[in-house]
């Protein structure tokens, strides 16, 4: 059995910006602290929420240091430090490697893309020059690549290889991820609307959007499944269903940072090509934010 770098829910940490577009490290500090303070159970930097992206070499590792030395131990710090180019990909998790970050989180090939094969070279190839765990990172509609269940099972036999953010959405293909791998990977939903349905296949826990706006419920969604409290856990799934399906009205990050901006948070602007969202559509995110009382009307 390998190693699990957490239980519960791991929040997608939004970057937030200045006015003249460079990382806000001050707010940044807070909005940890905030996830701290409320249950949530790692902090995962510079991935599709925080905006890797679009950060340049130097803000990725400095901004994974920053999170690594703030955090300072209280719960584990994923860092985002996947690529479309290999060996890139291995300079950024080294990077990540001296910050202190507790695992890497390793989005698959994007772009170029690769076949089933080259997804294990990739993957082979990075494993066998870091020392940190892996946690794999299967986001189709965002990379065009799809781990399929067989290939989990070869990548689930490398030794730092611990686990996976499956954000698919095919429910029937992380059944069989769950029952080829077994305890050699730990799966974690990728989509806050599926945090149960992946917990009854043996999930782990969320990497999650929602935690940015609403920590504390992202926390016990997993939390009461993995103590029996399934019943539980899926109300509050259900009921939380509305605010997890808007803050993907548009492309991720948007409709967080605009969330957070309307509870108060001055995490700025997203960087294009994101822009921000149109009128009607900000409009039904805050009516959804009023009603489960996380702002006033």
């Amino acid at each position: 059995m390998k190693k699990t770098i957490f239980t519960g829910a791991g929040v997608a940490i939004v970057t937030p910006f200045t006015a003249d577009n460079k990382v806000n490290f001050p707010i940044l500090g807070d909005l940890i602290d905030y996830q701290i303070e409320n249950g949530t159970d790692a902090i995962v930097i510079c991935g599709t929420s925080g905006e890797g992206a679009t950060l340049t070499n130097d803000e990725h590792v400095e901004t994974i240091r920053f999170a690594v030395e703030h955090t300072a131990g209280r719960i584990p710090v994923i860092a985002g430090t996947g690529s479309n180019d290999t060996d890139y990909a291995v300079q950024l998790s080294n990077e990540a490697e001296k910050c202190g970050a507790d695992a890497l989180l390793m989005v698959t090939p994007y772009y170029n893309k690769t076949s089933q094969e080259g997804l294990i070279r990739h993957y082979e190839y990075i494993n066998d020059r870091v020392s940190t765990p892996i946690i794999l990172y299967n986001v189709p509609s965002r990379t065009g690549m799809n781990i399929q269940p067989a290939t989990y099972l070869e990548l689930s036999k490398m030794k730092n290889v611990v686990g996976t953010k499956e954000a698919s959405g095919n429910i029937s293909a992380i059944a069989q991820v769950a029952a080829l791998c077994g305890d050699n990977l730990s799966i974690y939903s990728g989509n806050d609307d599926e945090i149960t349905a992946i917990m009854s296949l043996g999930g782990k826990g969320v990497i999650s959007v929602l935690s940015n706006v609403a920590p504390k419920i992202a926390h016990d969604i997993p939390t009461l499944y993995l103590e029996g409290k399934c019943k539980e856990s899926c109300e509050l799934q259900l009921k939380y269903l509305d605010l997890c399906n808007d803050l993907f009205i548009d492309v991720n990050p948007i409709p967080a940072k605009e969330a957070l901006a309307m509870m108060g948070w001055d995490v700025g602007d997203v960087r294009l090509p994101l822009a921000a969202m149109p009128a009607a559509k900000r409009e039904k995110l805050r009516a959804t934010l009023v009603r489960h009382g996380l702002i006033k009307e």
